[in-house]
């Protein structure tokens, strides 16, 4: 217990001197921590804040964020991925709203409950927000423990996870749930880095196991994952006079997002046009416009960009049956698109 109680006070220390300054590190209010830890889920600080601020400006309160229209959501977050992020925070909102009054659970054990909220992010609202003696774990931290610790395990089997929890509640220090676990987040992301730690520079190296064993580039143990299947796409950019067709995604990967005429495992213009044809669409093709290519987490899209044009207006059934629209060039401005349409909209924009 004595050496736990040194690390944890080596690790405050450090973090109250070194800590970067970040806009969501100047509030408690658990809506904005909130927003802040979603939006930090798989995407880079630097590309997080311009977000966090437009966010909070358009949607200041949780009221705010659960009487918004979803398009409205995900348009305030098109270009940060994970678009499901997005959805589960609007559904969250209006459970807050709904069952809580608009109050803001306090609890880890209630915050769990809400979509979209796991462990790691119930842990860090409720410590950060609240000052509840729990852990946050999240990738870093699980980085860091594997070394500090020494475990040469695999960090992301159930029984692991649990010990590296219960080892972390233990050594929480009293009232200083926020600084110790935003101090485990911070050594994480600038120090104890996958690969190549800095163990030059760590305030825990004379506590680290694995420093003193000399294989902490070689932890944490983890899963291997699966490549991303590549899938061919045909994005068709289907005009009709001063408009493009746009569809709704109904499919669980960026759903609710609009995208431009799909067909997978289609590359070549004349199938791509009886892929229409099928589905109701008297069009001709105009031009290939180029390739683009965007990385999914479990699939790669290799897309190239088609031009077609209508031959008559799409009919009113197969609009509807679609969840499809003809955007002009404003139209299209205000529409939520994921980033993987990024070169098909240029080129849309372009032809608009």
């Amino acid at each position: 217990m004595a050496l736990q109680n040194e690390w944890t006070k080596a690790l405050i220390r450090w973090y109250k001197t070194t800590m970067r300054d970040l806009p969501w590190r100047r509030t408690s209010d658990p809506y904005a921590v909130w927003i802040s830890e979603i939006m930090l889920q798989q995407t880079r600080v630097e590309a997080v804040i311009a977000y966090y601020h437009r966010f909070l400006q358009l949607f200041p309160t949780v009221q705010a964020l659960a009487s918004a229209p979803q398009e409205a959501v995900l348009k305030a977050w098109e270009g940060l991925g994970y678009y499901s992020r997005a959805r589960n925070m609007h559904k969250a909102a209006k459970t807050i709203v709904n069952l809580y009054g608009g109050v803001f659970p306090e609890q880890y054990t209630e915050l769990k409950k809400l979509p979209g909220i796991g462990a790691y992010t119930a842990g860090a609202i409720a410590s950060i927000a609240f000052g509840e003696q729990v852990p946050a774990v999240d990738g870093n931290v699980k980085r860091v423990a594997s070394r500090l610790l020494g475990i040469r395990e695999n960090v992301n089997q159930p029984a692991v996870i649990r010990d590296i929890r219960n080892t972390l509640t233990d050594a929480i220090p009293g009232g200083q749930a926020s600084a110790f676990n935003q101090a485990l987040m911070e050594l994480g992301a600038t120090v104890c880095i996958p690969r190549t730690p800095r163990c030059e520079t760590c305030p825990l190296a004379r506590y680290c196991d694995a420093y003193e064993a000399g294989d902490a580039d070689s932890l944490p143990v983890i899963d291997r994952k699966k490549p991303p299947r590549e899938v061919s796409v045909a994005v068709c950019l289907i005009t009709y006079r001063n408009a493009v067709l746009v569809f709704k995604r109904r499919e669980r990967l960026l759903q609710g997002m609009y995208v431009f005429g799909l067909a997978e495992e289609i590359t070549d213009p004349a199938a791509a046009q009886n892929h229409w044809a099928e589905r109701g669409l008297d069009m001709r093709f105009i031009a290939d416009i180029g390739k683009a290519r965007h990385i999914f987490t479990h699939r790669v899209w290799n897309m190239t960009i088609l031009h077609f044009e209508l031959l008559e207006k799409p009919s009113g059934a197969f609009l509807r049956e679609n969840d499809a629209q003809l955007a002009d060039f404003e139209q299209l401005k205000a529409l939520p698109l994921p980033t993987a349409m990024k070169a098909a909209k240029e080129a849309a924009f372009k032809l608009l």
